[in-house]
């Protein structure tokens, strides 16, 4: 019978020469990144790497281990590629985060866009965080207010981003990709939807109602206890312009007390969404790339080759860099079929150089790497616009 303890001990003889291999292998990899720093070659060379993983696959003894020997050493090239990238950056090479860094935003005599109509809750929300300081003016979808910020029309968008029972606002997401833009603050907004109709309408004769789909998602407890059918429109306040125009007791809408009132509209019932923590997060979107000096969160978007281990090798960089990444999301490519981008949102509160360290490291696993943004975010209980009802 076989001596367990014994057994033990040669693993750990076999471990010890393991390490010893390992970091005579990394010191190697350090005369590579001289070389490289000197010469102006890229760090990843993944024709190179391929071809030596094939090498090394064809001396294993059979199938299993061929596999572990793929996996091992695609791991150990990748810790290579992270000492020589963290090399570089010592030595100033792409420590630049790309970003002018500013105390405040400019905020005086400041054009402001939206999307959506008189009484929306975008507007609502420009108007909290501007003040008198800006103009304002709306425009009917999120595309139109990218396309005013791009071409100087306004200086700042303010758009939905995500809304706590919904979700995100995808077409917003999309959007912070097509376009050169960039979010330069971000801030929190509860809301609270009403049921509202023309002057003469019940519960009873309504049988359909009218909002844009988060809020009919948001409110659908309280629809679907009186079986009403539900209408999409672009915006709460559109909704309630409708039901103005309209003047059919058997139709209301959901959106902002305060559309209502600016349509002539009654409330029938006030809080209608099913959840009383209901909040959306708004972006400032601006054409500059700027941050704010307090900024501690970074957004990227990226897309990357359809293959196994591909995400896992990208989101490494952040793991090894000991960035705490906050958010992941994914939408659909729209050049590709079964593609997908992604979105990550990292905790900025970390030294400039390991940031871009981490950053300059997982563009090199991606087809392309967006910086859509460096922006303060806060807790709600530290920074809440007020109420918008």
């Amino acid at each position: 019978m076989l001596d367990l303890k014994e057994t033990r001990g040669e693993i750990d003889r076999v471990d010890k020469q393991i390490i010893e291999l390992f970091e005579e292998r990394m010191e190697l990899c350090k005369e590579v990144a001289e070389y490289k720093l000197y010469t102006g070659k890229p760090v990843l060379d993944r024709k190179r790497e391929l071809e030596k993983i094939a090498v090394l696959k064809s001396m294993a003894s059979d199938e299993f281990y061929a596999h572990s020997i793929e996996e091992l050493f695609e791991q150990i090239m990748s810790m290579s590629r992270k000492l020589q990238y963290k090399l570089l950056t010592e030595e100033g090479i792409n420590n630049d985060i790309g970003f002018d860094i500013i105390s405040k935003l400019p905020m005086e005599n400041v054009k402001v866009v939206y999307q959506g109509i008189d009484g929306a809750y975008s507007q609502q929300a420009a108007m909290s965080y501007f003040g008198d300081n800006a103009t304002y003016h709306n425009v009917l979808t999120f595309k139109q207010a990218m396309k005013e910020v791009r071409d100087g029309v306004a200086d700042y968008a303010v758009l939905p981003f995500e809304n706590s029972t919904a979700g995100i606002v995808t077409d917003v997401y999309d959007l912070l990709v097509e376009f050169e833009n960039y979010i330069v603050d971000s801030f929190d907004v509860k809301i609270s939807h009403c049921l509202s109709a023309v002057k003469g309408t019940t519960l009873e004769t309504i049988k359909e109602v009218y909002s844009h789909p988060q809020a009919l998602m948001q409110s659908s407890k309280f629809i679907d206890e009186y079986g009403w059918n539900k209408v999409n429109c672009a915006n709460t306040a559109i909704a309630a312009q409708i039901i103005s125009q309209e003047k059919d007791n058997t139709r209301a809408c959901i959106a902002s007390k305060n559309a209502a009132k600016l349509y002539g509209l009654e409330v029938l019932a006030e809080d209608v969404n099913q959840s009383s923590i209901n909040t959306t997060k708004f972006i400032i979107v601006s054409r500059r790339k700027i941050a704010r000096r307090e900024a501690n969160n970074i957004c990227i978007s990226f897309e990357m080759p359809h293959e196994s281990g591909s995400l896992y090798t990208m989101l490494s960089h952040i793991i090894y860099n000991d960035l705490n990444m906050t958010r992941i999301e994914s939408r659909p490519a729209r050049t590709s079929l079964g593609e997908y981008i992604f979105f990550i949102e990292i905790d900025a509160n970390v030294d400039k150089d390991i940031l871009q360290e981490a950053l300059m490291q997982a563009s090199k696993k991606c087809f392309w790497l967006k910086n859509l943004g460096k922006f303060p975010v806060y807790k709600a209980s530290n920074k809440l616009v007020n109420e918008i009802n």
